[in-house]
């Protein structure tokens, strides 16, 4: 009999229950309707947000100490990960210089702020104050000392992921100097506990849809799109800029790898409208780094080159922070000489690298390049409050694109990447053990119908409900544990 095919609502509903893009879309419009046309009830939703963000920052530093430990000890060589980290930092610097550039050449070109001819006198700066918190960038010297980790602990209570990553580094090296044979059951252990990580990020993404639709709603019924109007030229430069730095990031992954950015936006658009949603990077982290492990990119490639990438490759923000210079020099009348713009990129190149996790840290760092530069009011960046949330999804779409490249290239460049295997993954095909981690995961949550119908169709063998799910797995056993499980295994006689 022919299959029937079925209505549209019911595929409708299907999708909605099995594919997280289509629950974060929907959720996305959905918010933006609540902030438009219930401006008051949207600014309550913020813990919808909030909550998603905090449960997802608890299992980062964890989860990026498990991977880095575990690339590292199974790669066996600590000499190959500093290769891979001085490479990362090498193309980190490439990258956030050009990302200062284009932004500096786009803002001269097009001149966002001429015209505006603004009295700094006029603006409240109290709210810049607010929003930074009273604080301060570090300096270099802090910044390094910052790094280093002052207890085991509190690297992971504090979420200082360079400091983790430290940590890692220093267990994965007495891993190897230590052997299997005098600590047999630490590695199967992190590598379990890797697992349960994952499995909990499977959990929690459940609740992204949630996540985008407060967060969404409370951006639009605090901000509205009244602000589009008012900054549109700014807004509109930002954002052709990102285009043109991305297409130049496609270049050079294909250059490099002979990978496709534009699949490979395909394979993680899920994660990448959850990072618009919530505009946040941290939010997707987890799932980003399993997806480029699928991808063919070696377990210490990514658990070095992705998380460094958060605090020393901000492109999107190197982007904007070139851009919004310019624009408040040239709204309160400042013409700034060559020489003045190359003084902004190189301290932008300084303070660009201590941003990530402080906050108000886009408005710190325009302040101290317009005190460094003597010419542009330090009040002047309050300009910038109305139109700086817009620019989140900007920052987070070009930060994210710009580290999983780096991720990419990184490991093609040392080695560490699986070509034909990363070819397969991003043209849809599907290799081996992936269905499972994406089940694992929470990519697909199969149709319960659907699994019925198939359950019905399929030829029932012989032993095969006693043979379901039944069979151990040598997954964290030590290495001698395995041959003999597999001794076993043959020895025993075969159910007919």
């Amino acid at each position: 009999m022919p299959q029937s095919v079925p209505s549209l609502p019911r595929r409708v509903a299907r999708m909605l229950r099995t594919s997280l893009f289509a629950q974060v879309a929907c959720a996305l419009v959905l918010g933006i309707l609540v902030g438009k046309l219930w401006p008051d009830v949207a600014t309550d939703l913020q813990p919808l947000g909030d909550g998603f963000t905090r449960l997802i920052k608890t299992i980062i530093s964890p989860l990026v100490f498990c991977v880095v430990v575990v690339g590292i000890a199974k790669a066996g060589d600590l000499k190959a990960f500093g290769r891979i980290g001085l490479k990362a930092l090498i193309w980190f610097e490439v990258a956030s210089t050009l990302a200062l550039l284009i932004g500096l050449l786009a803002a001269n070109i097009v001149q966002p702020g001429s015209g505006m001819n603004v009295d700094p006198a006029t603006l409240d700066t109290s709210a810049v104050d607010a929003k930074t918190g009273g604080g301060s960038l570090p300096s270099t010297t802090e910044f390094v000392v910052n790094a280093l980790p002052t207890s085991f602990i509190g690297a992971f209570a504090e979420n200082s992921l360079l400091q983790v990553l430290i940590l890692a580094c220093l267990v994965a090296a007495a891993l190897l100097h230590l052997g299997h044979t005098k600590v047999p059951q630490v590695l199967p252990a992190i590598e379990q506990a890797q697992e349960i990580i994952f499995a909990i990020v499977g959990f929690v993404m459940r609740l992204a849809p949630i996540a985008v639709f407060g967060a969404m709603a409370v951006l639009i019924g605090q901000y509205g799109l009244g602000v589009i109007e008012t900054y549109a030229k700014l807004i509109i430069l930002c954002y052709a800029a990102a285009a043109l730095f991305i297409a130049l990031l496609a270049v050079a992954l294909k250059v490099v790898t002979g990978l496709s950015l534009w699949k490979f936006l395909r394979y993680i658009r899920e994660e990448m409208l959850l990072a618009l949603g919530t505009a946040s990077t941290e939010s997707v982290m987890p799932r980003v780094m399993q997806k480029l492990r699928k991808a063919g990119a070696r377990d210490d490639a990514v658990g070095l080159v992705l998380p460094t990438g958060y605090s020393f490759n901000l492109d999107g923000a190197s982007l904007y922070l070139s851009i919004g210079t310019l624009f408040i020099s040239q709204a309160v009348g400042v013409d700034l000489s060559l020489g003045q713009q190359i003084t902004v990129v190189l301290v932008l190149m300084l303070t660009s690298k201590g941003m990530a996790g402080i906050p108000g840290s886009a408005f710190l760092a325009l302040s101290a390049t317009a005190s460094s530069l003597g010419a542009i009011p330090a009040g002047a960046v309050a300009l910038l409050l109305g139109v700086d949330r817009i620019m989140d999804s900007m920052r987070v779409v070009t930060n994210l694109l710009g580290n999983c490249v780096a991720v990419f290239a990184v490991s093609r460049w040392e080695g560490a990447l699986d070509i034909e295997r990363a070819k397969k993954v991003l043209n849809g095909e599907h290799t081996s053990g992936q269905e499972e981690d994406e089940e694992s995961l929470g990519l697909g949550v199969p149709d319960a119908s659907d699994a019925s119908d198939e359950a019905k169709k399929a030829p029932v063998r012989p032993g095969a409900h006693a043979a379901a799910g039944t069979a151990p797995t040598s997954q964290g056993l030590p290495d001698s544990a395995v041959p003999a499980q597999s001794a076993a295994k043959e020895s025993a006689p075969e159910a007919h």
